[in-house]
């Protein structure tokens, strides 16, 4: 297969992330082509591919187009993708997964469309070669994607395999974690300049903590995993993998003086997130505390503070829960003056108990729970003038 052919290539994303994304793969140097609600259309290569996949902290999955058709029955997306020369995209001796985004009144089992799939693939690659690989649902070779919804069909090289969403550095994930790509993606909605002091109270498993160190440093996520699709493919060339591996090691830097501190009042937590800020490389970067979040240390530099608390969907009671949110805005408002100030919750009744007025508030899913994250300028008697000047993006 040729990895230097250009077609079509969708990046997918959690919902509510498109704005993040989308500034990611700008910066990279990609053309937006169109933007939806849980996905972003670009083109290039296979091997552009590989470059999307190592440094995109906010997406899913990374997809490249091999044929567009039009499909009113499953046995029509069996011929079509028998026209494809799968002979020369996955090794007979090879291993592959079907995944697919389906909705046509033909289906009724998502899973049964996998297998149509899977037979297509099969039968060409046996007709030609007199042999066949095997197949299965663990997404650790090559990845075949459908994408099916009314008479139009599409079949990808799903490149990612296992998600792009979770950073390979969180083995112990602690209780109710923010995933990894929505925690990159609030950071990058907030005004951290990348320099100043970030302050996370509640750090729960460090996910915050970690990535806003990973991103101060410009470490990307492809320096943390070993394993994508695009390695199973016929026509892979390592030496493209290990040379863009060479570019984000030689990429990664330091920020003199960075202060990153979290804080959480259960030992347990502490202890996984020092695991896994370790795993990723930087437990030197932050300053881990066994506090209430009240008596969390705040720089006297101003930076942004930045607070995950728990917000009753899957723990706490929800009298406690309101006393908490009381005690944060009387925090924010006492010690944090000059800073700015972010809490990530999806009780919005919770969050009128902080007693601060929001002056942006910026809507994200965690999981399936429609959430926001509330922006407070934490004026002191004055307004000061040395806060952090990066500009957020809002959703």
């Amino acid at each position: 297969m040729n990895y230097q052919s250009r077609s079509k290539i969708i990046i997918s994303f959690l919902k509510r992330l498109a704005p993040y994304v989308e500034a990611e793969v700008k910066d990279l140097g990609f053309p937006i082509k169109d933007v939806f609600s849980s996905g972003i259309e670009t083109e290039g290569s296979l091997n552009d591919c590989i470059k999307l996949n190592l440094n995109l902290r906010c997406a899913s999955q990374v997809r490249y187009s091999l044929k567009w058709f039009e499909a009113n029955h499953p046995d029509d997306v069996y011929q079509n993708l028998m026209t494809i020369d799968w002979e020369n995209i996955i090794a007979p001796d090879g291993y592959f997964s079907v995944t697919n985004s389906v909705d046509h009144p033909s289906v009724t089992n998502t899973m049964f469309i996998n297998v149509r799939v899977k037979d297509a693939v099969v039968d060409r690659i046996r007709e030609r070669t007199q042999s066949r690989p095997n197949s299965g649902p663990e997404m650790t070779g090559a990845v075949i994607h459908l994408h099916w919804r009314g008479d139009e069909a599409e079949v990808f090289i799903d490149t990612s395999g296992e998600t792009l969403a979770k950073h390979n550095y969180r083995k112990i994930p602690g209780k109710a974690p923010m995933l990894e790509a929505l925690a990159s993606a609030t950071i990058m909605a907030s005004k951290w300049n990348a320099q100043s002091p970030f302050v996370n109270p509640m750090c729960g498993s460090g996910t915050l903590a970690i990535e806003a160190a990973l991103m101060a440093t410009d470490q990307r996520p492809g320096l943390l995993r070993e394993n994508y699709a695009f390695m199973h493919f016929t026509g892979y060339n390592e030496n493209i993998y290990k040379e863009e591996l060479k570019t984000l090691r030689m990429r990664v830097k330091e920020i003199p003086n960075l202060k990153i501190i979290a804080s959480d009042n259960r030992q347990d937590a502490i202890d996984i997130s020092k695991v896994n800020a370790e795993l990723a490389g930087v437990d030197h970067l932050i300053e881990f505390t066994l506090c209430d979040f009240a008596d969390t240390t705040i720089p006297e530099t101003p930076g942004v503070l930045f607070i995950n608390p728990e917000y009753g969907e899957r723990m706490g009671e929800l009298t406690e829960l309101e006393t908490t949110y009381a005690r944060l805005g009387d925090f924010m408002k006492k010690k944090c003056q000059g800073w700015m100030g972010y809490i990530f919750t999806g009780n919005m009744d919770l969050a009128k108990k902080i007693g601060l007025k929001a002056n942006r508030r910026i809507e994200f899913y965690s999981a399936q729970l429609d959430c926001r994250l509330l922006e407070y300028e934490l004026y002191g008697g004055s307004r000061r003038t040395t806060e952090p000047k990066k500009k957020g993006l809002e959703t």
